[in-house]
This record gives structure tokens, sequence and C-alpha cells, in this order.
């Protein structure tokens, strides 16, 4: 079990790791030759060139401006100058919405420590529960005396933890209520300052139904121009280019291969560069490198363009899904906000997500297939769960050295030099549980992928839910469960059943020790090394020494990253969880939190300003998981307070925190039918008013032209005649016809012919 001691040693190794990483950060990040890897964002604007601008060969890689390393630490005043107006233009809603998650944690825990501090520590503090205890071989340090478990059984001092749980609990919901609020209205107000795009118009529609006499696109555009005559305006079908992605990657590779060869040539033009034809371009016959490049990028240029053309004019490639684009967003807004058909199943309408945040390769699943896969998705999660709680025992069998110590005696000598001791118990745990959920992201992502998400932002707020599951249920109840056992066993291998959750009830406070550890490895440490960005920097220096051949390499080499919801975001709601919980019961925990927030917010400031390039922009839509989660873990926290004071004895207390949850629940109702709706639909008043304006600023839009190829394929760019050669169009006029003309030789439930058929329909 770690002591104070041992807190202290943790403590100061993560202290001089973050600064170590801070200290680096702030020296890299103004060398010339770091500049691309620290500033990216403003490379990809088109807004930065050189942070040297003048100098010798050394200045190029070198900052020599001596006068810049005493303002080493500019960047953290410089990462808060900018105001959140100005920094939802530069970086997006999302963005700024995802930061104020680390303001919301202040918000939340700032009063919550001052209140702890005066009132519940002291209490603490001053009982001498535990001293009581010392013969029944529980296990506790000092720092465990300022928890809950210091506090004899049946004390009127649990009437302090009752009051303060009654004012987080409306605290707390004052702050998420308030916040809910804003977000919801910089939501909305974003929605209608938003310059034009794509997906303001168009509907993506899924599990089309097959018809034996119309194609998926002859019956995507008779089902619109009948059922949304007066809005309907085009579509765009989506097709399966997965050959046609591959041919354009690689004549990418080719290409980036020629030009190398001829800028090569144009350095010494009396030698013409040659390539080896064998293994790995170190045997074999050798030849013309210039020639032989220029040659594969014809030859993949002309099966592009002959894939193009397949796809352009067959119809096996379509698959059963549709970008349905509409005259105005109000009926856009209608079209995906209705049912479209008796059967539920058919002719899915959902709105479509921006052009950049498609994931293409979900758009064909049949609604019967997502079934399955999310009912085996689910099957897998559970077992990866369940497995993943024998690691976890062993973490937590490093921060419980003293009950092993006591259950088997023969190891004391290998653990006991004090230094080691303190290292392992204090540091060992909280990085070893880091190094174990390293790579668990990508496998709920891929997961994710599996259940048939068609968004990247979809797909990240699927994996994130599934994390902070994840962490919820081994992470923290693991933790607490497997702690709780190798930290008392020797007094639950001595002691009856009936004493075990005595027992019980006792020790789960003493786990805030555990969670102090972690805390400092990956909340203090971890951020810290987040701004350094050594992985990117190792990465796009040895791709500039070994792989960059042209400046376009060099500006693919360098990965800016995004703000990470999928992996960040459950991340900061298991320091939300660990607050909640542990504000009552053990509040030595909460500065540990509080400086996590106030570092968090500096360094991911900085970096969503100079580094982060968002893949997506959903306008804050994830809102709503966030503050579901902070009040989920506000409900654990009543009911786990409630458990402990049933093991303390606190008959009188303990039946008023009945009502914390209740009101807790019924608070996030209200929550859910007041601002949520803002998040999930879009009014058809605000539709209306944003259409009305353009139409008065612009009357003589082309929106048609506009939306043309905004959903094609990332890899399929066609050419100005795509709609004929797609046959994907048909001339009208701006008013729909009264008839709809259709290929259909009969209705879907009835044998006789359509009035409405073609004469050589078959």
């Amino acid at each position: 079990m770690a002591t104070i001691n041992d807190i202290g040693v943790a403590a100061a190794i993560n202290i001089v790791t973050a600064f170590a990483f801070l200290l680096a950060f702030a020296i890299f990040r103004i060398q010339p030759v770091n500049d691309r890897v620290y500033f990216p964002k403003w490379y990809l604007k088109g807004l930065r060139s050189s942070s040297i601008q003048t100098g010798g060969f050394g200045s190029k890689f070198i900052n020599l401006d001596f006068r810049s390393y005493i303002r080493f630490l500019n960047w953290m005043p410089e990462a808060l100058k900018m105001p959140e107006p100005e920094l939802v233009d530069h970086a997006g809603l999302d963005s700024v919405v995802y930061l104020r998650i680390y303001l919301l944690g202040l918000k939340i825990f700032f009063p919550i420590a001052c209140v702890a501090f005066t009132t519940m520590v002291p209490v603490n503090w001053t009982n001498k529960g535990l001293d009581r205890l010392r013969h029944s071989n529980i296990s506790f340090s000092d720092i465990d005396k300022l928890s809950l478990s210091n506090i004899p059984n049946g004390s009127p001092r649990f009437w302090m933890h009752l009051c303060v749980a009654y004012a987080i609990t409306f605290w707390t919901c004052f702050i998420l209520k308030r916040e809910y609020q804003n977000i919801a209205l910089m939501r909305l107000q974003f929605l209608a300052n938003d310059q034009r795009r794509p997906n303001q118009f168009t509907v993506l529609v899924r599990n089309i139904p097959t018809d034996p006499h119309e194609s998926i696109c002859e019956l995507v555009e008779h089902f619109f121009k009948v059922n949304h005559p007066d809005h309907y305006l085009t579509f765009q079908a989506v097709h399966d280019a997965t050959k046609l992605s591959e041919l354009v990657l690689t004549r990418k590779q080719m290409q980036n291969l020629l030009d190398y060869n001829i800028n090569k040539h144009m350095r010494n033009l009396n030698n013409r560069p040659v390539i080896k034809m064998g293994f790995l371009g170190c045997f074999g016959e050798e030849v013309d490198g210039i020639k032989f490049y220029t040659s594969a990028v014809e030859g993949l240029t002309r099966e592009i363009s002959e894939e193009k053309q397949r796809l352009r004019t067959g119809t096996k490639s379509i698959v059963p899904a549709a970008f349905v684009s509409f005259k105005s967003r109000w009926g856009a807004a209608v079209c995906a906000q209705t049912q479209q058909t008796r059967n539920p199943t058919e002719w899915l309408t959902e709105w479509a997500a921006e052009p950049r945040d498609i994931y293409y390769d979900n758009l064909a699943l049949p609604y019967v297939d997502l079934k399955i896969r999310r009912l085996i998705v689910g099957v897998a999660y559970f077992f990866l769960t369940f497995f993943f709680m024998i690691p976890i025992a062993f973490v937590q069998s490093l921060a419980n050295i003293e009950g092993i110590e006591k259950a088997f005696p023969f190891l004391k000598p290998l653990i006991e030099v004090k230094l080691l001791k303190s290292i392992i118990q204090g540091f060992l745990p909280g990085i070893a549980l880091k190094i174990f959920l390293l790579f668990l992201p990508r496998i709920l992502m891929q997961m994710s992928k599996f259940e048939g998400f068609v968004s990247t932002s979809s797909l990240e707020r699927r994996a994130a839910s599934r994390f902070y599951m994840f962490q919820f249920i081994n992470v923290f109840l693991g933790s607490i469960v497997t702690g709780t056992a190798f930290q008392q066993l020797n007094s639950f291998l001595n002691q009856s059943a009936n004493d075990i959750p005595k027992t019980i009830g006792v020790s789960i406070p003493m786990k805030a020790t555990f969670f102090i550890t972690y805390i400092m490895v990956d909340g203090w440490a971890g951020v810290a090394g987040e701004i350094l960005r050594l992985k990117p920097l190792i990465i796009y220096h040895l791709k500039n020494s070994f792989l960059v051949r042209t400046e376009k390499d060099r500006e693919e080499a360098t990965d800016p990253g995004t703000i990470g919801f999928n992996t960040g975001e459950p991340q900061i709601q298991l320091y939300f969880l660990l607050g909640l919980v542990y504000a009552t019961v053990s509040p030595i925990l909460l500065p540990f939190i509080l400086v996590f927030f106030g570092l968090a917010y500096v360094v991911y400031r900085h970096q969503v300003i100079n580094v982060y390039n968002q893949k997506y922009e959903s306008a804050g839509k994830f809102w709503p998981d966030v503050h579901r989660r902070v009040v989920t873990a506000l409900i654990v926290s009543q009911l786990l307070l409630m458990g402990l004071l049933s093991t303390k004895h606190a008959s009188k207390s303990t039946p008023l925190l009945l009502v914390l949850p209740l009101l807790t629940i019924g608070f996030h109702i209200h929550c859910k039918c007041r601002y949520q709706p803002a998040f999930v639909t879009y009014p058809l008043q605000e539709a209306m008013i944003k259409d009305t304006l353009e139409r008065t600023r612009e009357p003589n839009l082309n929106l048609k032209e506009f939306l043309r190829d905004a959903y094609a394929h990332p890899e399929f760019r066609v050419g100005e005649n795509y709609d004929q050669e797609m046959g994907l169009e048909k001339a009208r006029s701006d008013k729909s016809p009264d008839l709809v003309a259709t290929k259909r030789g009969s209705w879907r439930n009835t044998s006789l012919p359509s009035k409405h058929s073609y004469t050589n329909s078959p």
C-alpha cells in the first residue's frame, strides 16, 4: 500500500518528468528544423513558411537568436490569448467544445476541493477509526487517515459527508445545466452563421430496396421525385471504388519516385538515374529510372481512366445507398427527420455528414447485417472486458505489496528495499496500467468500423463510449475490487464471511492512493508528453532523412494529428468519475485532478491553435455524450457513498442519500428533453431562416453545380459531363412534373402495370 513517502517519490518522478518534457518542448519548438512538427496547422493554412527568415546555413537548422531562449515559456500565455470566437473560426467548434470539457472540470472541482478541504479533511483526520482496527490485520497508511475510513462505525460525523454530498450534487448539476445550455446555443449559432456546406442540403439514404425493372439510380430518382416533388434536386450514387483507390495510391507512389529521379537528374545532368529491377532494388537488371517510372505512371493513368469509365457506365459497382440533395435546407431537414415508407427498415434517411467525414466502406451494409455485426461486437467486447481483468489484477498486485508480504512472507526480502519499494508502489502501477491501455483504442476503433457506422465522427463517438465503459469496469471497478482483495488479503483469510463487507467498506477509500499515482503518470507526465510530440518528431526526422524525395513528400511527412476524441474524452471522463467518487470519500485526490485539468487545458489549447488539424466538423455533436457520462459518474458516486455508509452503520444518514440518485436522474431527463434535440435534429425554423437569407443575398445561386461532386468518392473525381456519363440525371425543368416517369413494370404490392410507365418499358 502506498504511503505518504511513496506518493512523494511518485510525485517527484512525475513532476521532474513533466518539467523535462515542457522544457524540451520549449527548446525544440523554436528550432527551425522542427518548425513543421510544432506548427503544422499554420503550414496547412498557408500562413507560415519558415520560423527564421534570415541567417546563414546554421540558422536553417538551429535557432541562433539567443533572445528567444529567454522567452522560451511565452507559449503558455500565447495559448490563452486567442479569444473563443476567433478560436472557433480558426479551429472549428468541435475543438472549442472539446476544450470546454477541461474548463468544465475546473469549474466543478475547484469549489468542491475548497469545500472538501475545509470541512471533510479535518473531520476525517481528527478521528481514530483506523487506529482501532490495527488488531484486525487491516493494512493502511497515514495518508488513509484523511479518508472516510478513519471515521468509526456509527459516528455522527457522517452527517457532514451527507451534507457535502448534497452540495456536490447541486453544484455539479448547476454547472452541467449551464454548460449544456451554452454549448447548445453555440451550436445553433455556429450552424446559423456557418458558410454554405454540402451536408446542409444532403441526406444519406441507406437500405434502398432492389427492383427488377429499375436500377438503383433510377429507383432513387423516381422515389424522391414522387415523394419530395417540390424540394428534391439531385443525388450522388455510392460506388464500390476499392480497386480505383488501390490504383490511385499506386500511381501516387510511382509519381513520387518519378519526381525524385527527375530532381536527381536535374542536379547532375551528365548522369541518368538508374534502378535495379531485382529484390529491394539491390539486384537485377539496371534500367533508366526516369523512363521506367514515366512508363509506370502512364500505364496506371490509363488503368485509372478505364476503371473510372467502368464505374461511370456500369451498374454493378453501385451499392444500395445514395446521397440525396435538396433545393433547400428546409427540404433536407424534412427528409432527414421523417420516416419515408411504411417499412421502417427501407429508405432509411439521416443527415449526411461532411464529405470529408464520410466512411465509405460501410455505406453498403444491409440493415440486417448491421444488427448481426453489432451483436458480434457486443459479445467480443464482453470477453475483451472480462479477460482484461488479468492485467488489472497484476497492476494491483504491484500497488499492494504489504498485503502480499503478509500472505506470502517468503517474498519479503526481495521487495523490502526502501527506495525500490517506493518506486514500485508509487510509480510502477500507474505506468503499468498506462502501458496495458496503450493499444486498446485501436482495437475499439476497429470494432466500431465493423459495426457499420458511416462517418468518422460517429466511429469516434462509438469507440469513445466503449472505451469509457471499459475504463469504468476495469480501471475503476476492477482496480477497486482486485486492489481491495490484494490489499486486505491477509484479513480476508483470517476473518469470518460476515466481516468481509466491513473490511471492504474500510479499504475502498484507501484505493485513492493508487488512483493518485495513475493521475500523476497519465494526467501530469502524459499531458506534458503530448505537447512534446516526441513520436511525431522522431518519425518526421526519420522520414525527412531517408524517405523524403520531394517537397510534396516533406509536406506529407508532417502528421498534425487530431484531438483524438475516441481516446481523449474517455480519459477525461475517468478523472470526472474519480473526482466525484472520492470527493466525499478521500478528498486528498482532488488537488491532483485540478492540476491535471489546469495543465491539460493550457497544453491542448496550444495544440488546437498550432498543431491539430481536425478531419471533420460536427459542431459539437458529442456534447450530449459528455453530459451523460458526467451525470453517470455523479450517480455512481452517490451509490458508492450510500454503500460505504451502510457498511459503517450510519443508519440515520444513509436513507437520506436515496433522494440524490432520483434527483440526478430527473435532472438528466430534463436536460435531455430540453437541450439534446439541438444536437440531434435541425429546427425547421432555423432552416427556413437560413434559406430565406441565402435566396435574398444570392438569387442566382446554382446550387446543383455547388453540390455536383461533393459526395463523390475521394479517389473518384469525375469530369464536367459526369451526369450524362453516369445516366444519373435527366434534363428537367425547375418545376417538377405532375406525373413522374418510371421504368418500373409494376408497383410493389400489385401485378397491375403502372399507368406512368414508359411506352418502351419492359
